[in-house]
């Protein structure tokens, strides 16, 4: 027999998606937010979602976490189809999002912001905290040090007692995305992460979603810094008018003609 060619030596199975959306759109009455949308994302790697403003990117997470019911397509989540309805049940499942707009209880310190998302794991109920039963205690305190690891591990862990409203805007974005890490998420889905941020607190943040993607965690992204996008994305799906209009590598999303002209037309003509 003759030997195996290189190419039948070194054939890889073909990976399975995580998370995959299959042709998802919304109406709000005539206006169309997100029309036909369907995108793949791979376990352990970082997914971005760019477009104008408008293009339907918040409308599409809030789809896909239950804020919004579609009008149309399917997500399936570990290869299984699933309708999410609810953002508790879809925490449940495993799919944690941050927001645009910080959503932070700023009168708890940041300990407790990230202790609040341990407990949607819990498994003791009000019984069990009404009487302070042994096992309670114990997963209290797991709780507690779980809450206290990721607050060093998003860097600010000498902020754990401090009040969420008193810290600054940067640490309030990593204490939210430590917060959504404490419901063990197969998949993060953070809303414009760097809005705000000065050019320092969005190195840090590079440097920390790039670590999170070395240790194994799958990101979706929406974000408008599209230097940022660029610079640590897999995989890039640009909308507009709620339209997949390219998606791919970020070297083929920014040579694309299309992607030039509906995002960054104005600044690429000048």
């Amino acid at each position: 027999m003759n030997p195996a060619s290189p190419a039948q030596k070194t054939s890889q199975p073909q990976r399975t998606p995580l998370f995959e959306v299959r042709k998802v759109s919304k109406h709000f009455g005539g206006l169309i937010a997100v029309h036909n949308m369907s995108l793949s994302i791979y376990p352990g790697t970082i997914a971005g979602l760019i477009g104008p403003n408008g293009a339907g990117k918040t409308t599409f997470f809030n789809l896909m976490s239950g804020l919004y019911t579609p009008d149309g397509g399917e997500f399936l989540f570990k290869g299984d189809v699933f309708s999410p309805k609810a953002p508790e049940e879809v925490a449940k499942m495993g799919i944690a999002r941050t927001f645009q707009n910080i959503r932070l209880f700023s009168s708890m310190t940041a300990l407790e912001n990230i202790m609040v998302g341990c407990h949607c794991r819990y498994r003791h109920g009000v019984l069990g905290a009404i009487f302070k039963t042994r096992s309670h205690r114990q997963e209290e305190h797991s709780i507690r040090e779980k809450s206290r690891a990721l607050l060093d591990y998003v860097g600010i862990a000498r902020y754990a007692d401090e009040l969420a409203g008193h810290l600054s805007y940067g640490d309030q974005r990593r204490l939210e995305i430590a917060r959504a890490l404490a419901t063990q998420p197969d998949l993060l889905a953070l809303d414009e992460p760097a809005a705000g941020m000065n050019a320092t607190e969005k190195l840090r943040l590079k440097e920390l979603l790039l670590q999170m993607r070395t240790d194994g965690k799958t990101i979706l992204l929406i974000e408008h810094d599209v230097k940022l996008v660029m610079g640590i994305c897999d995989h890039v799906t640009v909308l507009d008018y709620g339209k997949v209009i390219e998606e791919g590598s970020p070297k083929k999303v920014q040579q694309s003609p299309a992607v030039i002209e509906a995002y960054l037309g104005g600044l690429h003509h000048a």
